[in-house]
């Protein structure tokens, strides 16, 4: 049977639980996967990597990296080495860069405006987190970092290729699949967004940075990348052009998945491409898409990508509710809407890999 060449599309826990759940249907079907991931992260550890070292935030990337590290015991623990994260060092012990109290014996020397919401402005010597930075000696530098950002980090500095470094990464993890950045420059993401203030629930403010978009207690109106027009990975693109199917979601509707939709060499590839298009539905809202149905996110689709057509549209028939707008929503897009139990069964709103793999199996397993 011929490999069936998967796209995904996404960042963070979406597109992690995305890979997932193909790992899971991939013997079955013969998958050959590949994630594209979004490259304007600009919290915690990434965001600080980001502002002090330059290049592409690494932490969507690590996640992707991770879901599809391979089963070998040492590959595993590879993939828990990249998912840990430093702990603050406890006070009273000395941090990098202090002085040992009473150090031993050695044979050397010693050592805006009002309309605008965004991210506070960084002391590039704090790290930004009330934290130290890399190179800063006042504070605790590794703390909240995760190391396989920092191996990250370091392989994009090492190769001077993101695409390269991910490359390498991936034969560390034993990856079942490749990882590649929706560009190869980092990216900016601004949202015009309604009833940021509530004593002014009807002003519009522009809010910076992926991380303030995510947590906008206002309504999303309109998104847009910083530069406007990034240019794409030349790889991504030639991953769409040869794909038979391409999944977008579960994840951040705003900050995860319509980013995509906006760098233009990627949404003139996704249109025109043969492949056949899925959409993941979320199980339940997020702060910045709070006020959208279940339609609306399919409607969002529609409004940055118009020429867009979908094959299919996957959701949890609990997390859907009345199914008719729904399924009016999935028509428009030229899609048939697929009802399946996809989540956890302990009642939180998140999907469950084994159980989103086997709902993909008939659906990428299907004849033209």
């Amino acid at each position: 049977m011929t490999a069936r060449r998967v796209v995904a599309f996404g960042g963070g826990h979406g597109l992690s639980a995305s890979l997932r759940a193909l790992r899971h249907c991939a013997p079955e079907l013969d998958l050959d996967i590949t994630a594209v991931v979004t490259v304007g992260d600009d919290g915690g550890s990434s965001g600080r990597l980001r502002a002090e070292r330059g290049g592409l935030p690494p932490g969507d990337l690590r996640q992707a990296l991770v879901a599809l590290a391979g089963d070998h015991p040492a590959t595993r623990r590879s993939a828990g080495l990249f998912q840990h994260r430093f702990a603050a060092v406890p006070a009273g012990v000395p941090q990098l860069g202090e002085a040992d109290p009473d150090p031993p014996a050695t044979d050397g020397p010693g050592p805006r405006d009002q309309s605008t919401v965004g991210p506070a402005p960084r002391d590039r010597g704090s790290g930004g987190e009330g934290t130290g930075g890399l190179g800063a000696t006042g504070g605790d530098g590794l703390a909240g970092h995760a190391v396989g950002n920092l191996v990250l980090c370091g392989l994009m500095e090492l190769l001077g290729d993101p695409v390269a470094a991910l490359e390498h990464a991936g034969a560390m993890l034993g990856a079942v699949g490749r990882v590649l950045p929706m560009s190869r420059q980092p990216v900016g993401i601004e949202a015009r967004v309604r009833g940021v203030d509530p004593a002014a629930p009807d002003q519009v403010h522009t809010v910076r940075g992926q991380h303030q978009v995510a947590v906008t207690t206002g309504r999303v109106e309109s998104l847009r990348l910083t530069p406007a027009a990034p240019a794409a990975c030349a790889e991504a693109i030639e991953a769409i052009m040869a794909a038979d199917w391409l999944i977008f979601g579960p994840g951040s509707w705003y900050t995860s998945v319509l980013p995509h939709l906006l760098v233009p060499q990627l949404a003139d590839a996704i249109v025109s491409t043969s492949a056949r298009r899925l959409v993941t539905l979320n199980l339940a809202a997020e702060k910045e898409t709070l006020g959208l149905s279940v339609a609306d996110h399919l409607a969002a689709l529609h409004w940055y990508l118009p020429e867009l057509k979908v094959d299919t549209v996957l959701a949890d028939a609990r997390a859907v509710g009345d199914p008719e707008p729904v399924e009016r929503a999935a028509e428009s897009l030229g899609a048939r809407l697929v009802l399946a139990p996809v989540a956890v069964t302990d009642g939180t709103p998140r999907h469950d890999p084994a159980a989103l793999g086997a709902a993909l199996v008939p659906v990428l397993g299907a004849d033209r």
